[in-house]
């Protein structure tokens, strides 16, 4: 199994005109997939991104979304995610393990609507982490 590390950063609203942005910067393919995507209907944040990502032929990748709106957030705080994603569960269960200790478990580690395995920890140094077997997304 080969793992990815990948910046995730984390918005309020504004994840789609920055991944358009880099995406500009950087070329590669542009994924978006909104709140409305997933079922919701609110109309103050179906536009917002509940997954996107810009992945270029020549290795430049980060993953941007727009932090749900039930969740307390602020420019400069949770700012980004460490993201690791694989293809072996029980790879990504022994990270999870090890990363676990001492951590602050914000989502556990297991099937999610988004993806097949998903798990979100910060850990007990402050770095939050999100692990997943990545779902298949078509390009935007």
């Amino acid at each position: 199994m080969t793992i990815d590390i990948t910046p995730h950063l984390n918005f309020r609203g504004s994840a789609r005109q920055a991944l358009e942005f880099y995406r500009s910067v950087f070329g590669g393919e542009l994924t978006v997939v909104s709140y409305a995507d997933m079922g919701n209907d609110d109309p103050a944040t179906a536009d917002h991104v509940t997954f996107g990502q810009v992945v270029s032929d020549d290795g430049f990748r980060v993953m941007a979304y727009d932090v749900y709106p039930r969740l307390d957030w602020h420019p400069g705080t949770d700012p980004f995610f460490v993201s690791v994603r694989g293809t072996d569960p029980d790879r990504l269960r022994g990270y999870w393990d090890g990363l676990a200790e001492g951590a602050e478990i914000r989502q556990p580690f297991g099937p999610s609507e988004w993806a097949p395995l998903y798990g979100q920890l910060t850990d007990r140094f402050g770095v939050t982490w999100v692990l997943d077997i990545a779902a298949e997304y078509p390009a935007a």
